[in-house]
């Protein structure tokens, strides 16, 4: 599985230039390589301009969902599509969402843990489902959001369900990321699957924002990192049948007595 991650410096508050740096990416990566899956971060057409998302906030993925389709269904790929600020159900969500080759949006997620460092309670609401496991080309992964990484039962639940890949799109600050780092490693390790992150880089609002999209193995191998402070594309390919070799090799899951938890 060929993994591209665009770990991106956001224009706040301009959606619509952010629109076109994810479509000239999106369209220089998939000439120059062939990724199976393409990767954004998190509130990639906004940012983390928390106190205008009233006004910049989509309805109901109306701008991001067709732009992703588009672009999935002409290159023949699959993405997962970052998150952005998004209104429904009368209040404002962080939901990602990810489409397939045939430009089908086959999972929706909104992030279920707001940062209360950031007053994010105030401008958003958190999601109301729980997280799901998704199927692209066959394989069962899940998503989570920047700040749900700090809560590990929403990890392992996706990997009792079956999941071999775990992604984490990310605002997360430089301020913090020994905790991003180490986080990543442990979910991949505990459960015995790939973490495959994309964190933003630059700043907005005297917020350093830390870069380091991973890519790690079942093991807690670092395949790939990006920098801490350059926009980048991050490509590897993932051999997946590692997950279920590791599972086999270390069988936490049999070993587990949650009864006794």
């Amino acid at each position: 599985m060929n993994y591209a991650i665009y770990q991106m410096d956001i224009i706040a508050g301009n959606p619509s230039e952010n629109r076109k740096k994810v479509k000239e990416w999106v369209e220089k990566t998939m000439t120059a390589s062939s990724p199976d899956i393409l990767v954004l971060p998190e509130m990639w057409t906004t940012g983390y301009t928390l106190s205008a998302l009233e006004e910049l906030a989509e309805n109901e993925g109306q701008d991001t969902v067709p732009f992703l389709t588009e672009l999935a269904e002409r290159f023949n790929v699959n993405i997962i599509g970052g998150s952005v600020a998004n209104k429904k159900n009368g209040g404002i969500f962080n939901s990602s969402f990810v489409v397939n080759r045939m430009g089908e949006v086959i999972y929706e997620y909104d992030k279920i843990h707001l940062v209360p460092m950031l007053d994010e309670h105030l401008y958003l609401e958190g999601g109301k489902k729980k997280a799901s496991v998704f199927e692209l080309d066959g394989i069962k992964m899940g998503l989570i959001i920047c700040y749900d990484l700090r809560f590990p039962e929403l990890s392992r639940e996706l990997a009792l369900k079956g999941a071999e890949v775990l992604h984490v799109v990310a605002e997360w600050p430089s301020a913090r990321r020994v905790h991003w780092c180490a986080l990543q490693k442990a979910r991949a390790i505990e459960n015995q699957m790939f973490v495959v992150s994309c964190n933003r880089v630059g700043c907005y609002d005297n917020v350093e924002f830390a870069g380091m999209s991973m890519i790690i193995d079942p093991w807690g191998n670092e395949l790939s990192i990006g920098s801490d402070q350059n926009e980048e594309t991050i490509v590897n390919n993932v051999s997946l049948e590692l997950a279920a070799k590791v599972r086999k090799d270390v069988p936490v899951f049999s070993s587990r007595v949650p009864e006794l938890y």
